[in-house]
């Protein structure tokens, strides 16, 4: 038994479908119950309506399960209040259960670096969205090395793809123009949500790499330019960083994402070799996955995050 909390987001729904056509059993969670994944025959899924922050409730959804999968992601504004009452009730579902917990990490704890991104890299956060992230790994970590539950963590690049909301993955792909905070002409590491899901599962499956952070395997770095090049998207329209605190007036994302953008003043390499030697597998071709999210667009027309 699989379970998938955030079983409707861009991560949880592809756990979902890759679960299913591997033949696991899959028990998806999300807030309202409801299926919401048009795309997917779900044959052996069973939704079930629960609040991710109830330990009680989560421990008796995770009852019998192999393996719990954490891809909540609470809204910004609501991260310091929610996401550590998450993180303990899946914590503690999943050490009651004997499961082994993967969680869908980031890199925003690591801070402004000046060499690709590796799992022993310090946390050395900025603001404070990555001071919770890095809180929510040494939580998990230490929730391991105690023997309360046994946990992998998951950790991407950029995100991109179907359905992500993110800075990168939604103004290369909707409204009229790419829009790009700080230098498009600066490599960035973009990470498809296909090979955040699957990583994931092969973390799950394999006891070597239980109590560990993993890279997940991401393309090769490009840049904001290149990409929305290969995306057959108008020109980026480059902007400073500093121009987020404006369209904070008008954008919930902006206005609490502008936090990170400094990972946009910087090179963004993340490093995967740790787990690709260890592990095997590559990342998805770059222009398969530009593909893939440009077809899902089309399907699912939406604004943009931020204005064009």
């Amino acid at each position: 038994m699989h379970v998938v909390v955030g079983a409707t987001g861009a991560t949880g729904s592809v756990l979902v479908r890759e679960l299913l056509r591997r033949g696991e059993k899959v028990r998806a969670v999300n807030r309202s119950g409801r299926v919401g994944l048009p795309d997917v025959e779900l044959n052996g899924v069973e939704f079930i309506r629960a609040n991710a922050s109830d330990a009680d409730q989560m421990t008796e959804i995770c009852a019998g399960a192999t393996a719990v999968y954490h891809c909540v992601r609470p809204p910004l504004p609501e991260w310091l209040e929610l996401y550590p009452r998450v993180q303990q009730a899946l914590i503690s579902a999943a050490g009651t259960a004997g499961a082994v917990l993967v969680f869908a990490d980031d890199t925003w704890m690591y801070g402004r670096v000046d060499r690709p991104m590796t799992e022993d890299m310090p946390y050395r956060p900025v603001a404070h969205l990555g001071l919770i992230r890095a809180w929510l790994a040494e939580m998990t970590l230490a929730a391991h090395h105690r023997g309360d539950v046994r946990v992998a963590i998951a950790r991407a690049g950029e995100l991109y793809g179907p359905k992500v909301e993110s800075l990168f993955g939604s103004t290369m792909f909707a409204g009229k123009r790419p829009i790009w905070f700080g230098d498009p002409d600066l490599p960035i590491t973009p990470t498809y949500i296909d090979d955040f899901a699957t990583t994931m599962i092969t973390l799950a499956g394999e006891p070597d790499a239980w109590g560990e952070v993993w890279h997940v395997p991401s393309s090769e770095p490009t840049t904001a330019r290149r990409f929305a090049e290969l995306a057959g998207r108008a020109a980026v329209r480059a902007m400073p960083t500093t121009a987020a605190k404006a369209l904070g007036l008008v954008s919930t994302v902006a206005r609490h994402g502008n936090q990170v953008l400094y990972q946009f003043e910087q090179p963004f390499i993340v490093d995967s070799t740790r787990f690709t030697s260890q592990f095997g597998g590559t990342a998805s071709d770059l222009r398969e996955g530009i593909a893939a999210s440009l077809r899902w667009h089309r399907q699912n027309p939406r604004r943009s995050l931020l204005p064009s």
